[in-house]
């Protein structure tokens, strides 16, 4: 059977940045030197010239949303979905991190491929000296699929996320249940049904929530490994998985509470003693930070617990330097 050519659909990308022109400067640049037909930047309130540098450029498929506040990574991917939607209305949109950007022939390898099947459509993330990116590797939910489960029991999370044979470049598109928002292509279909990212997260855990809430309603996730990303990233120190700066441990925490209680589901109480006593054990890999970490996971820990999403920035800056004489209570009660 001859397979017929995809017709040429409409694609926007969105980057959400702040603070890291040099960055967003490369990414842009890969961005649009791929055939895509818009490229919307959601500033984070940068004030390192970020907005100034891109409306100094000289490109019509170039629209930049310039944001009075640092919203995070999910605000902007919320607010900014809502524009493109809006504004530009897609038939895809490809979603990303300001440090994340195609690969040569990322774009023409999604154009290329059958489409046809899948709902949302996630990249192979590799860093730049070409490895397997690990915070962006997909997986299929272990609660959700027995073979996944009995091999989570003997192998940890080797059990259920892709391994590195589902990133050889010619391998076939593999269905998955999380897909990172770094290189993710979401159909129109995707975001009508599923609507946008929490934006009260902040930042870390948007990504995991929104596609397992796609897949929950029905939608299907697949990843492409032909279509190939490079994220750049130093959020996470090489070979140490510590955050950096500290205060990010409570979204990571809290968030990765709230995510896990979606997959889950009923077997999410049994499974939160093992997760908080593997979660304190990694105190000590934050040396002279350890006392913030400890700070930062309990409060993050009971905040997923309660499902409170009202807490601010400036109390989470605040509680990871102790300018709070009791950070759990700081801010509006949940």
């Amino acid at each position: 059977m001859t397979h017929t050519p995809p017709s040429r659909d409409r694609i926007a990308a969105l980057v959400v940045t702040h603070q890291r022109l040099s960055k967003l400067q490369a990414t842009v640049t890969r961005l649009l030197a791929e055939d895509l037909d818009a490229v919307v930047v959601f500033d984070n309130a940068s004030t390192d010239g970020t907005v100034e540098w891109l409306r100094g450029l000289d490109e019509p498929r170039l629209h930049v949303i310039a944001h009075d506040a640092n919203s995070g990574g999910a605000g902007g991917f919320d607010m900014g979905l809502r524009h493109v939607t809006e504004h530009l209305d897609p038939d895809w949109v490809l979603v990303s991190d300001d440090d994340g950007r195609p690969m040569p022939g990322a774009v023409a390898a999604f154009r290329a491929m059958d489409r046809t099947p899948w709902d949302a459509i996630g990249a192979a993330v590799l860093t730049p000296d070409g490895q397997v990116c690990e915070m962006n590797r997909p997986y299929r939910n272990p609660f959700w699929h027995l073979p996944e489960f009995l091999r989570t029991l003997r192998a940890g999370r080797r059990g259920f996320h892709l391994g590195d044979d589902a990133y050889a470049p010619h391998a076939p598109a593999t269905p998955v249940d999380m897909a990172s928002f770094v290189g993710l292509f979401l159909s129109r279909r995707a975001i009508d049904q599923g609507g946008y990212p929490d934006r009260r997260l902040f930042i870390y855990g948007d990504d995991q929530l929104y596609t397992l809430t796609l897949r929950r309603r029905g939608l299907r996730i697949g990843f492409a490994p032909a279509v190939r990303y490079e994220h750049d990233t130093t959020s996470i120190a090489a070979g140490t998985l510590r955050l950096s700066p500290i205060w990010k441990v409570y979204y990571m925490y809290r968030n990765a509470l709230l995510a896990y209680r979606v997959a889950a589901g009923p077997w999410f109480w049994p499974l939160l003693p093992l997760l908080v006593f593997k979660w304190r054990g990694i105190a000590p890999r934050y040396g002279d930070e350890s006392p913030a970490f400890r700070r930062l996971l309990r409060i993050a820990i009971c905040d997923g617990l309660r499902g409170r999403l009202d807490r601010t920035h400036p109390e989470v800056i605040a509680i990871a330097s102790a300018r709070t004489p009791d950070g759990d209570k700081a801010g509006p009660s949940g």
